[in-house]
């Protein structure tokens, strides 16, 4: 049986749902997700249900993990999207994140990733962890910086060249 999801005192963790395909629609076609992270296409909730099932609820079922919502407390608002995502560009499993513009600036994304780092290396036990970004993504960069990710460069992942982050699981 998988471990419970962390949270903290703002905020928890949870596997997405069906009925989260209008946050994700949202989420998908924010002007700022489709800068930094890219254009998936999604445009109709069934859409978003079919990225859904063929995203996160996949991830669920052949690994165990993939993204997962973040709730703000206490009212349990869907604020964005944080996890560990398996892709077949990457050697290991690579940690991810995106929240809803009313969401930003607020300290959420670490604390969410910093929950999702303690879970991985927990729970799931990679050897490392990795991120991706886009270069001129300054905060995201920050971001991973904080929790102690190191640069490894501009890389070609698929058809993009991005900067990945690496970290080891400690001890």
């Amino acid at each position: 049986m998988p471990q419970p999801l962390p949270e903290s005192d703002r905020l928890r963790l949870r596997e997405l749902r069906a009925d989260d395909a209008g946050f994700l629609l949202e989420l998908l076609n924010d002007p700022d997700f489709i800068a930094n992270i890219g254009d998936r296409g999604v445009r109709t909730p069934e859409q978003a249900r079919a990225y859904l099932e063929a995203g996160p609820l996949a991830g669920y079922r052949e690994h165990g993990y993939s993204m997962w919502a973040v709730e703000a407390k206490p009212g349990g608002e869907v604020a964005g999207v944080c996890g560990v995502i398996r892709r077949d560009t990457l050697p290991e499993p690579d940690i991810g994140y995106a929240f809803l513009p009313a969401w930003r600036g607020r300290g959420l994304a670490g604390e969410a990733a910093r929950l999702v780092l303690a879970h991985a290396f927990g729970a799931l036990q990679p050897p490392r962890l990795l991120a991706i970004v886009n270069e001129t993504n300054l905060a995201s960069r920050r971001l991973l910086e904080s929790l102690g990710m190191r640069s490894l460069g501009l890389r070609q992942v698929g058809k993009d060249e991005l900067v990945v982050y690496s970290i080891e699981r400690p001890g």
